[in-house]
């Protein structure tokens, strides 16, 4: 780098107050012509990028996440003083996640003293919500010269990390990790092995992943595990799939049964539901077996299998004792608050970068960890600089 003197740079306070500093300016060298040769370190140790200073780069973040649309943040930050663009709002939120993301996949997650696992029911799980991602197409413009585009469903897939009490409830001790990915299973299970080994779980009671019976999952699940055991982080892994999903496996079971009328169906399930909650699943499996003998139907022996491979995950008497939950209601409220409530709707797109970022800032904002977030921004700024 060579110094290349004072550069006067326009910095925006949170109030609205645009200010000229004088700033040292450091520059590539042989890299004249080039975008980005340069930078202003003294700036960047005081948290300023983008001409903003980190509270207003926060709050730019948090009204852009916090509220339905970028138009509704630009006019709530407007209305205190601060006049910013659609473009400038939208840049500016993009790169604290970034700065943010970057942080964590270098330094980890910057936890309070009291995180501590020990003694405590870790529970975890993952599924996937629905956003779609715009996509510019190749050919011919439309008359304003734009390009046309195409506006796929893509499936984020969500993790979530929380503990419990001793009955079941989500301890409100420990503030849930929320986290999300458009990359994929392997992407979304890469996460959680991160958040894992930072938290550090061998000290924890227990761990009980929960989660519908997605073959992905479970397969990755069993990858995971052994990554753990790998890097000597060895605690008691539980298997359990989402007792809802189970009930509603029996349902589609009892509504292929076209012999029998709707009153038989429903005593059938309630029957087998109740057995299922006392973990009596091999009295399942054998009333799933009767029902379905002498039947030619693919679909019917499609669910007794459902039932016979995951056999091992269907211990809800057990849950029960543990003071573990016994379904995934925390993932599926989080995959409505995080993506449903922001990113899916009618009309709406999402540039498919922009869509990670909000997902890393709309999982932070809901879990009550912004703070956080805004000490990995600052850290992954300076990680980004160097």
């Amino acid at each position: 780098m060579v110094y290349k003197g004072l550069r006067q740079v326009q910095v925006r306070f949170s109030g609205g107050t645009i200010i000229s500093l004088q700033v040292p300016y450091w520059s590539r060298k042989g890299a004249a012509g080039r975008r980005g040769k340069g930078l202003y370190p003294s700036l960047y140790l005081l948290g300023i990028y983008d001409h903003c200073t980190p509270l207003l780069a926060s709050e730019v973040a948090l009204t852009s996440t916090a509220l339905a649309s970028l138009e509704e943040a630009q006019n709530m930050l407007k209305s205190r003083g601060c006049l910013l663009n659609i473009k400038t709002i939208r840049r500016v939120a993009k790169q604290f996640s970034r700065r943010a993301r970057l942080s964590c996949k270098m330094d980890g997650l910057p936890l309070p003293e009291d995180h501590s696992l020990k003694g405590r029911r870790i529970v975890m799980s993952t599924d996937g919500g629905r956003l779609r991602v715009r996509k510019s197409k190749q050919g011919r413009k439309t008359k304003k010269r734009r390009h046309r585009y195409s506006t796929d469903w893509r499936e984020p897939k969500l993790i979530i990390i929380y503990t419990t009490n001793e009955n079941g409830r989500i301890d409100k001790l420990f503030l849930p990790l929320i986290d999300g990915t458009l990359g994929g299973p392997d992407a979304a299970f890469g996460l959680l092995y991160r958040y894992i080994k930072i938290l550090g779980i061998s000290d924890a009671d227990k761990l009980l992943f929960v989660a519908d019976g997605a073959l992905w999952i479970w397969e990755r699940v069993r990858l995971l595990k052994a990554m753990l055991v790998e890097v000597g982080m060895i605690c008691e892994v539980i298997e359990l799939i989402d007792f809802y999903h189970a009930v509603e496996h029996l349902n589609d079971f009892a509504k292929l049964k076209k012999t029998w009328n709707a009153s038989k169906r429903k005593k059938w399930v309630k029957v087998q539901k109740k057995a299922l909650k006392q973990g009596k699943i091999e009295e399942v499996i054998t009333a799933l077996r009767q029902a379905a003998q002498n039947s030619k139907s693919k679909r019917l022996r499609r669910e007794v299998e459902y039932f016979v491979k995951n056999r091992h995950r269907f211990n809800y008497d057990q849950m029960t004792v543990a003071g573990l939950p016994m379904g995934s209601g925390a993932m599926e409220s989080a995959i409505r608050r995080v993506v449903n409530l922001r990113l899916k709707g009618p009309c709406i797109f999402w540039n498919e970068d922009t869509a990670e970022e909000m997902l890393l800032l709309r999982s932070y904002y809901k879990t009550g960890r912004w703070e956080q977030l805004k000490t990995m921004a600052y850290r992954g700024g300076l990680r980004d600089v160097a």
